[in-house]
């Protein structure tokens, strides 16, 4: 059977739909790899590409990945909800098939490598990858953002793992790494006001005393007038979705607010959605079997 990793780069362009198509279509003709998924928010002026395939396709795919990132982005002209610090923000790999952690562990520094040295971005290893403690959590290195990293790169704590340490002037840094899935969801409350997104936000995150494998924060969608409480979910079956949106619909009545709305960032797991499918139906007896289309694959 092939090996097989995910990727799941996030790039700081979510409006121009031009510049989003020259970033991501030269990766189409590349023969071991497959586009899974492109999402792009104009609040957060962010896209979010999934892409799988072998190591070899992948390295290819980063390298046209950047080469077109550097060239399209600028960081001093670019505004938008969600923190960032690179033009390629952070760049995951996840192990899929017949590839175990600890190779995308080795992958994740090789490509680091090959970002510092190609392009001149600074790389930091992040999660699975990290070199230090206190670089595991994506938060803790991009804190400051862009603006704030000609500072904090000068710091000796904050040497880059790859790269000198000078940030590129419009391209910033990144974050690669080796991670177990995350699921990327976002909850829409029936109000335009901040705080309220940022309390509930602070309630539910793990580092706030919230739940296990959760990170959070508030941002405002302004063509749309919503506050919305955006969620990294690090592992769904220890801390499930619909645990999630239970919390948070709680804490928003605590402030009169309803929600009105949810959306998934990319692709998620066919059992993080059973477990919800279980949990507001009371399905008695449920199992992964009970879905057509997984019996059929385990007859095929």
């Amino acid at each position: 059977m092939k090996r097989i990793i995910e990727s799941v780069p996030n790039f700081s362009e979510g409006i121009r739909e031009d510049v989003i198509r020259d970033i991501v279509d030269p990766i189409k003709d590349i023969p071991d790899v497959r586009i899974l998924d492109l999402s792009s928010d104009k609040d957060h002026n962010r896209s979010v590409l999934t892409m799988a395939g072998n190591e070899g396709g992948l390295s290819k795919a980063v390298d046209l990945l950047f080469s077109q990132a550097i060239k399209h982005i600028d960081l001093t002209k670019h505004k938008g909800e969600h923190p960032r610090m690179g033009a390629i923000d952070v760049l995951p790999f996840i192990p899929i098939r017949n590839v175990t952690m600890e190779e995308c562990v080795e992958f994740s520094k090789k490509i680091g490598q090959q970002i510092a040295s190609k392009f001149g971005i600074p790389v930091y290893l992040y999660e699975k990858s990290a070199t230090l403690p206190e670089r595991e959590n994506l938060a803790n290195i991009r804190k400051g953002q862009f603006e704030g990293f000609f500072e904090k790169i000068r710091l000796p704590e904050w040497k880059p793992d790859f790269g000198f340490a000078e940030v590129h002037p419009t391209a910033g840094v990144v974050a690669v790494g080796a991670r177990e899935f995350l699921i990327a969801f976002n909850i829409n409350l029936g109000t335009d006001n901040i705080e309220t997104a940022s309390k509930i936000s602070k309630a539910i995150r793990h580092s706030s005393g919230g739940l296990r494998f959760v990170k959070a924060m508030g941002v405002m969608l302004e063509e749309r007038k919503v506050a919305q409480v955006s969620i990294n979910l690090t592992d769904f079956r220890k801390t499930s979705i619909f645990r999630v949106f239970e919390m948070v619909r709680q804490e928003a009545s605590r402030y009169g607010v309803n929600v009105i709305g949810s959306e998934i960032v990319g692709l998620i797991p066919n059992d993080a959605l059973l477990d919800v499918a279980e949990y507001y139906l009371r399905i008695e007896n449920f199992s992964y079997s009970t879905v057509l289309e997984n019996r059929l694959a385990e007859v095929e």
